[in-house]
C-alpha cells in the first residue's frame, strides 16, 4: 500500500442480512416496508451505500428479482439519492442462478464473494474459482462494480490473479468481512495484514461481525478505508443494548468518525470515491 489517502467516508449500512431474525432483535426488517424505513433511518444517519439483502415477510430470505426490485423501488421512494448494492451471497444452499437474480436490475454495485468459507456447523459458503469468474463476468457485462467480499487472506490472492484475467475489473474495492466463525479474526494484527495485501490503487471498507463491529470500523477509518455496520454483521449498539435500528449503528460508526477526523461521504460524493457510473433499477 502506498500513502493514506483520508478522503471522506463510505459508510454501509447492513440492514437486514440473510440469517439474522426478530428473535435476536425485533428492529431487523422483513417486509418491503420495514426495510425501506431501515434504509432511511441508516441514510438520514449518515450511509450513503446499503446493502441490501431481502427476505419474504415471514424472515425467509430469498433472491428473488421481483422481491429485489420491491424493496428497492420502496428504499428509492424514501431515500432516492442512496446507492443500493445487492447481495449475491444470498445464504447458504441457494443456487448460483438464484444468487445472480437481483444483477438483472442493473444495480450500480453489487457484491462478489470471492473464495469459500466455513460458516459455523455444517454450513459451508460455497464459492468455487470458476462460480467467481461468470459472476464477475457477469458484472463487467453489466457495467455493475463489484464489491469483493474478504473473509480470509486468500480470498485477496484469487481476487488479484482473477482481476489480472479479465474477470473481475479494476481498479478493485474491497470488503475485509472480519469476525465470520470460520474467517479471519477481527484483530488490529490480521486487519493489518489484509490492508497490506490489496494492490496499489484500490480502496476498502471493513465490516466487523459482532463484538468486532465497532473496533474494525476504528481500524479502517484510521487507516483511510470505508466503514459497514449493521443488524447483518452486528445487533448490538453496546455491550448488552439491543440497537434499536440500523440508524443507531450508523450514527454511532459516524460519531466516531468524527472523533477521528474523518467526514463523512454523500452519496454522490461517494459515487466518485468508489468510481460508480449511476443506473436505473
Amino acid at each position: 500500500m502506498g500513502e493514506i489517502c483520508m478522503e471522506k467516508l463510505v459508510i454501509t449500512a447492513a440492514i437486514c442480512g440473510a440469517e439474522v431474525t426478530k428473535a435476536q432483535n425485533p428492529a431487523v426488517p422483513y417486509t418491503a416496508r420495514e426495510i425501506a424505513l431501515e434504509a432511511k433511518a441508516a441514510r438520514e444517519a449518515g450511509a450513503s451505500v446499503i446493502h441490501l439483502h431481502v427476505r419474504e415477510d415471514d424472515g425467509r430470505p430469498t433472491q428473488d428479482r421481483e422481491r429485489f426490485a420491491q424493496c428497492i423501488a420502496e428504499i428509492r421512494r424514501l431515500c432516492p439519492d442512496v446507492i443500493v448494492q445487492p447481495s449475491t451471497g444470498g445464504s447458504v444452499g441457494m443456487s448460483e442462478e438464484e444468487r445472480l437474480a437481483p444483477l438483472d436490475l442493473r444495480p450500480e454495485m453489487a457484491t462478489l464473494d470471492c473464495g469459500t468459507c466455513n460458516f459455523g456447523g455444517d454450513d459451508i459458503f460455497v464459492n468455487t474459482e470458476n462460480m467467481i469468474k461468470r459472476f464477475g463476468q457477469k458484472m463487467i457485462g453489466l457495467g455493475i462494480k463489484p464489491e469483493v467480499e474478504i473473509f480470509d487472506k486468500g480470498m485477496i490472492d484469487m481476487a488479484i490473479r482473477l482481476c489480472a484475467q479479465g474477470f473481475i475489473a479494476a481498479p478493485m474495492h474491497f470488503n475485509f468481512v472480519m469476525g465470520v466463525n470460520g474467517g479471519i479474526s477481527a484483530t488490529l494484527r490480521d486487519f493489518a495484514f489484509l490492508l497490506g495485501s490489496i494492490p496499489r490503487g484500490s480502496s476498502f471498507t471493513a465490516s466487523g461481525i459482532g463484538r468486532g463491529a465497532f473496533s474494525v470500523a476504528a481500524m479502517s477509518i484510521v487507516s483511510g478505508g470505508h466503514v459497514r455496520v449493521g443488524f447483518e454483521d452486528n445487533v448490538y449498539l453496546e455491550k448488552g443494548v439491543l440497537a434499536k435500528s440500523n440508524g443507531e449503528l450508523v450514527e454511532k460508526a459516524a460519531r466516531l468518525a468524527r472523533i477521528l477526523g474523518r467526514e463523512i461521504a454523500e452519496p454522490d460524493e461517494t459515487r466518485a470515491i468508489l468510481g460508480l457510473k449511476k443506473l436505473e433499477a
